[in-house]
């Protein structure tokens, strides 16, 4: 006998996205989810005639609020330890990215505390993280591992990772990404060398990662090195994902249209040859408009990669030099410093993002047949998600049909820190 998890009635609206990345809104709506799937969306009164609110295990009372598919957060590097607060003040005083990753700073940093923390130190934090994500409306994040830079602590992130999946309502999709920057008193070559023979094999072994990613950048790894770590990634089968034009423009969005990557990501000094290049070979552009305010940088050209039928996603870029688990902020950055439409955003942030993440079941759709994660807001409309910048606009947040946020935070078992 079918299971109904929930009925989430009386909303004001409730917003899908079709194949085409269109919006389609029901007004007075109510969706109705049965066994982690979403199994009727349309007026309230048909839909609650045939599945009584009464008898689901959830009876969720939008009261006139919008309802809105979970958020999915295609790009983030969430697991980490230690603080970087301090190098938010030293580049307010005109510390560039660059000077501070030279001085020892920056991604090195963190890799020397996430290697001197322990694995239930990671796992908490991990879970904190994702909590606040979670209250937000993100129901799917990726999670990059990157803060090791050595087998061990490669391993030991992707394994913290599959135990959060396990234990949090947030599914968490992981991606290898040793890569990330060459470890102090190491050449790259050398270091990739490592990456290629040593750590990958490692990581196929585990079968954790779906992704292998790789920082294309000026003085990290050149458009050859990284080559290498993502032909050598496929071959153990992991996907590739690239960072690309993030700092400058070097070649890596033409490398990962050339491999056929799932995603190129960043993309602020991309040109119209890389525009070009992405849209004919389904490469998700996704686009971080967090990580350009938080470097005070000239944000990516979103309406280049949109006009040119490119599936735009929008990511928070989470870490510990762009310090926001909030999608809804990501997608008010995209609406006013990128020129997207309140629509364009919410797709890029729901179906698009679901696709840079290479879940196709209908993830970030909230369709009939789909996954059951979708968003209540406090607001009548899903243009004050990005409107009503600076707060949180969910109430409460609903995956696979379970209610697990509740006025704003993170309302599931408390137990899974145990």
């Amino acid at each position: 006998m079918s299971d109904l998890d929930a009925v989430v009635h009386g909303a004001n609206e409730v917003v899908t996205v079709d194949d085409e990345g269109e919006l389609g809104i029901y007004e007075d709506a109510a969706v109705a989810v049965v066994d982690g799937e979403v199994a009727r969306v349309g007026p309230s009164g048909p839909v609650k005639r045939e599945f009584p609110p009464a008898n689901a295990d959830h009876d969720v009372d939008a009261d006139g609020a919008a309802v809105v598919p979970g958020f999915v957060d295609p790009h983030t590097h969430a697991l980490f330890a230690g603080d970087r607060s301090d190098e938010f003040e030293a580049k307010l005083q005109g510390a560039t990215y660059q000077e501070l990753l030279e001085e020892g700073g920056g991604i090195l940093r963190t890799v020397r505390a996430t290697r001197n923390a322990s694995d239930g130190t990671l796992l908490d934090n991990l879970l904190s993280h994702l909590d606040v994500m979670l209250a937000h409306g993100t129901t799917t994040v990726e999670v990059k591992s990157g803060y090791g830079l050595d087998t061990e602590t490669e391993l030991r992130m992707l394994d913290v990772m599959a135990r959060a999946d396990e234990v949090h309502p947030v599914d968490v999709v992981p991606t290898f990404m040793g890569a990330h920057a060459v470890p102090e008193g190491r050449e790259a070559d050398d270091y990739v060398d490592e990456v290629v023979d040593e750590q990958l094999p490692a990581v196929a072994d585990q079968d954790i990662a779906e992704f292998c990613d790789v920082f294309c950048e000026e003085g990290v790894f050149d458009v050859e090195q990284s080559r290498r770590v993502l032909e050598a990634g496929e071959a153990v089968g992991l996907k590739p994902k690239v960072h690309a034009e993030e700092l400058a423009h070097l070649g890596g969005t033409q490398l990962a249209a050339g491999m056929g990557a799932t995603s190129a990501d960043h993309l602020l000094h991309a040109t119209e040859e890389d525009v070009a290049a992405v849209a004919g070979t389904g490469v998700s552009p996704v686009l971080l408009p967090g990580t350009a305010f938080s470097l005070g940088a000239d944000y990516a050209d979103a309406r280049a990669f949109l006009d040119a039928g490119a599936p735009v996603a929008v990511a928070t870029d989470f870490n510990p030099n762009c310090y926001s688990q909030s999608m809804g902020f990501a997608q008010s950055l995209a609406c006013v410093e990128m020129g997207m439409t309140p629509a364009e955003a919410l797709v890029a942030a729901t179906r698009n993002a679901a696709l840079a993440v290479d879940r196709r079941d209908g993830t970030g759709t909230l369709r009939e047949g789909t996954p059951g994660d979708l968003a209540v807001l406090d607001a009548l409309t899903y243009v004050h998600v990005p409107y009503n910048f600076g707060v949180n606009a969910v109430d409460t947040v609903l995956k696979g049909g379970e209610v697990v946020a509740r006025e704003g935070a993170a309302a599931h078992d408390e137990g899974v820190r145990a």
